[in-house]
């Protein structure tokens, strides 16, 4: 033995040896192996570990010889590496909570998905549209788990998890980590969406009054090796682990209070629905007793929210009051119960089972209750009042709306108030405020939303400093201004409030300033209506359109116009169609000295134009200037000392009206559909002009308005218009991912960029919001011969060939050549002979049994042959019939596409 093989053997000696591990695959070697595993008293890997190593191999994408990636094979391997991942969730009872506690959201998912397709659930048949009582047993217990399964991941998902920084080791792991955690996101979104579903299907299980069975090993054994009559019931239906009704309905009951209760929160009436599932939950754990198979609830968290809903419905019941002192404190305070509130508390003075943060909450809620209205009832002085309401003990004992009624009863009983007089008494001369500085000052000032806790302080720093009290910035600038107005984009409520409150300060004693605070409310407002019209298009109201029209007419010397009103008001204008007023009414100075008002009039008068019969070219030609100017290049020149001139390097014009990022930040703006489509329409326009590719041209509506040629080709900066037609196609699909002209038009920018995929995602989804997913004809302006033979070569150069010869036949002549020439290849990355019955053109599928027949393809030509025999292709057929056959299978070809693809 050498010296190396006896240290090793010294070193393995010295310690236990432990039994290596078992590998997944030896599991598909041996059938027997998993149940013995399983019996171990502490197996190892453990069953949570199998079911993610046998999803995780079922599910791993495979590689052809031409090193290309495909989807997992549907193959008998990984067939049985599913089946072995549900006998271990079998062997589990089905328990979710240890499922849930040692799989990801992602591996849950393709377990439950695989019970559901084992037990024969209806594909394709929402859940909630199955009665599961006329299901076979354990086909409506996989239903069940499933939406049981979804409430609780949903419920989960809503709880704050604190993530794991990764160490040194981890960072290699960094990808695959995002991966899971997008493909997790992706999920949460579904089952959030579709969460109603869920909760009718679990609320329809409880008038289920029989019993239900889930699968064992046994049964998934079964339901492997026998077919399944023609209802769906085997033996396998009902031999499965038997589970009460009265079981099932205390799970299901636990699971719809969770979720009732999460959702309270925003629908304070959910936690009466929750109260009364967790009380009746609590009913039926009691009536079962140890005797439970299927149903695991904790005892303490069903307690706790029973207790939470009693104390938030006020429906206590005799059982919570007796819990705990907290909730008897609740009850007694909304009784009015005083006496009993103090015993608790001098009781609770020895038992100190009270934490000290809920004490001093009840105590805050009894100074409200002490103080609220019958104080300052008699002061005279406004500005007194003012000081005393924003102090921080009223801040607490009296709301917003009582203090405004306060100081509005104080303004009506006084007959003459100064705004700007400087308060005799400031309530920081009371010693015991003295220690706060100007600093803790400021600091609460830029904080502070609150417009009369933002004036008593604004006139605390006057008194106490020689500065301007409303400038609080070394910088000079007006930190409080500036900041409220970054809070009006947060927050319209409390920027109404603070705008409302300056324009009442100023408007006595500053003309000019009250001007400036109009035009900033104008801001706001308009802010305001357009976050809310995104969805109800509700037209804004005679006055805010009048206020925009006036402020854009303004012609005060000593009043700042702030260029982002303007820009806004344009915007506004745009967005609720007054082409009128932009192009007849606007003043024409205005138009000069104001780029976004002469963009506005020139989108206004070309979209004014368009829907006519003749579609103008002299205003499109304008803007076309105009756009063409801000997306141009200037050249930068130097002089050497022999006078030669040399190209030093190229830059952004600066002689167009805007430079092009503030042109983007106004196209944002904008939500008028012709508007938009417009300038989309203008880009992909320049955008061929530039690119001079006519072969692969990106298509657009109204494009025959524009110019066909550049005077100046080279001056236009080609990367700047391709970046601005993307950008704008994108943004225009965030506000309306439905509009067919829009998807084509990204479909194509794909399509010449050699994103095939991508670009066939967008034509499929043109064609399904314009035909309700397909089940009506996609118009014929839409799927034009241009886009299909896209959508060919899309399918072609993805090596999906059978796609190719059916996609053949929706052309308005049937393009044999391609069709005959895709059949030919032998590599298809498609489903080939599965697609077959979407081929309704007798001629194709006749060269396809040759094609087969050549081959040697016995299979897969009886097929083809099986195609053709079908009656309704029979050429004899009027010619209505034949059409209706076409339609068939484009209709669903379409639809499976839209499922690769979408």
């Amino acid at each position: 033995m050498s010296a190396e093989a006896a240290d090793r053997e010294a070193v393995t000696g010295s310690r236990p040896c432990t039994p290596p591990q078992t590998s997944w695959f030896e599991f598909l070697l041996d059938d027997s192996l998993l149940e013995s595993h399983l019996q171990k008293f502490s197996p190892d890997p453990m069953p949570v570990q199998l079911i993610t190593q046998f999803l995780e191999q079922a599910s791993k994408p495979s590689v052809n010889e031409q090193n290309q990636v495909q989807p997992p094979a549907d193959n008998r391997r990984n067939r049985t590496l599913k089946l072995l991942a549900l006998k271990v969730a079998a062997h589990l009872k089905w328990n979710l909570d240890v499922l849930e506690k040692g799989l990801s959201i992602a591996v849950l998912n393709m377990l439950v998905n695989e019970l559901l397709c084992v037990s024969k659930v209806p594909p394709g048949v929402k859940h909630v549209d199955l009665d599961l009582s006329t299901l076979p047993p354990t086909t409506a217990m996989a239903v069940l788990l499933y939406n049981r399964w979804a409430i609780r991941t949903t419920v989960q998902s809503s709880f704050p998890i604190k993530q794991a920084k990764p160490g040194p080791h981890q960072m290699n792991m960094l990808n695959h980590v995002q991966q899971e955690k997008e493909l997790t996101e992706n999920i949460l979104k579904v089952l959030k969406e579709q969460a109603d579903d869920f909760i009718m299907v679990l609320e329809g299980v409880l008038g289920i009054k029989k019993d239900f069975y889930v699968h064992t090993m046994r049964t998934l054994d079964l339901l492997a090796a026998e077919p399944c009559t023609a209802n769906g019931e085997t033996e396998c239906s009902t031999a499965g682990l038997r589970i009460s009704a009265d079981e099932l309905h205390c799970q299901v009951r636990y699971d719809l209070g969770t979720v009732f209760f999460q959702q309270g929160c925003t629908n304070p009436p959910c936690y009466e629905k929750a109260r009364e599932h967790f009380l009746k939950t609590r009913e039926l754990l009691s009536k079962l007793g140890d005797g439970a198979v299927h149903c695991r609830i904790d005892e303490k968290r069903l307690a706790g929210y029973c207790q939470a809903c009693g104390v938030l419905t006020g429906l206590s019941d005799a059982s919570d009051m007796q819990s705990t002192p907290m909730t008897q404190i609740h009850s007694f305070i909304r009784s009015g119960n005083y006496k009993g509130l103090i015993e608790i508390f001098l009781e609770d003075n020895l038992a100190l089972s009270l934490p000290n943060h809920f004490r001093q909450s009840v105590l805050r809620e009894f100074f409200q209750k002490a103080e609220q209205g019958n104080l300052c009832q008699s002061l005279e002085d406004l500005q007194f009042v003012f000081m005393i309401s924003s102090h921080e003990l009223l801040m607490v004992l009296l709301k917003d709306d009582e203090r405004k009624t306060l100081i509005d009863q104080i303004r009506k009983r006084s007959s003459c108030i100064n705004l700007c007089t400087k308060p005799l008494t400031s309530f920081y001369d009371i010693p015991a405020s003295a220690s706060v500085n100007i600093g803790q000052l400021e600091h609460q000032l830029i904080l502070s939303v609150d417009p009369w806790r933002i004036r008593q302080i604004l006139i605390e720093l006057h008194g106490m400093t020689e500065r301007q009290f409303w400038r609080v910035s070394s910088k000079g600038s007006a930190i409080n201004i500036e900041l409220h107005i970054f809070y009006m984009f947060m927050d319209f409520v409390h920027a109404r409030q603070l705008f409302s409150a300056c324009l009442e300060l100023v408007t006595e004693f500053s003309p000019r300033l009250r001007q400036v605070m109009l035009n900033e409310m104008l801001l706001l407002d308009i802010s305001v209506h357009e976050a809310g019209a995104g969805s109800s298009r509700e037209r804004p109201p005679p006055d805010l359109v009048s206020r925009v029209r006036g402020y854009l007419e303004m012609r005060i010397h000593d009043i700042p116009l702030r260029q982002v009103v303007g820009e806004e008001g344009v915007a506004f204008m745009l967005n609720w169609r007054e082409n009128e007023y932009l192009t007849l009414q606007v003043p024409t100075s205005l138009v000069h000295k104001n780029p976004y008002v002469k963009l506005g009039q020139l989108l206004a008068a070309t979209c004014k134009e368009l829907p006519g019969p003749k579609e103008s070219r002299r205003t499109a030609k304008d803007l076309w200037e105009v756009v063409v100017q801000i997306c141009s290049l200037s050249n930068q020149h130097k002089r050497a000392n022999d006078g030669r001139v040399s190209l030093i390097k190229q830059r952004e014009s600066t002689l167009g009206i805007m430079p092009r990022n503030k042109f983007i930040i106004f196209i944002r703006k904008l939500r008028e559909p012709l508007v938009l489509t417009t300038l989309i329409s203008l880009f992909v326009r320049l955008h061929s002009i530039v690119r001079d590719d006519i072969v692969n041209e990106v298509t657009a509506e109204h494009l025959s308005i524009w110019p066909t040629t550049l005077p100046n080709l080279q001056s236009v900066d080609v990367e700047a218009v391709a970046i601005t037609m993307k950008e704008l196609v994108n943004y225009a699909l965030t506000l309306n991912p439905n509009n067919h002209s829009w998807l084509i038009t990204q479909a194509d920018i794909y399509f010449v960029t050699n994103q095939y995929s991508a670009a066939l995602h967008f034509y499929l989804q043109a064609g399904a919001v314009c035909s309700d997913f397909f089940n009506k004809t996609v118009p014929p302006d839409v799927y034009t011969d241009q886009v299909l033979k896209r959508m060919i070569k899309c399918c072609s150069l993805l090596n999906c060939h059978t796609q190719v010869a059916i996609l053949c036949q929706f052309l308005r002549e049937v393009d044999y050549m391609t069709a005959f020439k895709a059949l030919q290849e032998q590599s298809s990355h498609d489903a080939m002979d599965s697609f077959y019955d979407y081929i309704w053109d007798v001629t194709i599928l006749e060269y396809l049994t040759h094609i087969h027949h050549k081959r040697g393809e016995a299979e897969k030509r009886q097929i083809a042959i099986k195609a053709i025999g079908q009656t309704e292709l029979n050429a004899s057929n009027p010619e209505d019939v034949l059409q209706l056959a076409a339609q068939k299978r484009k209709k669903k070809f379409l639809q499976a596409m839209a499922k690769l693809y979408f």
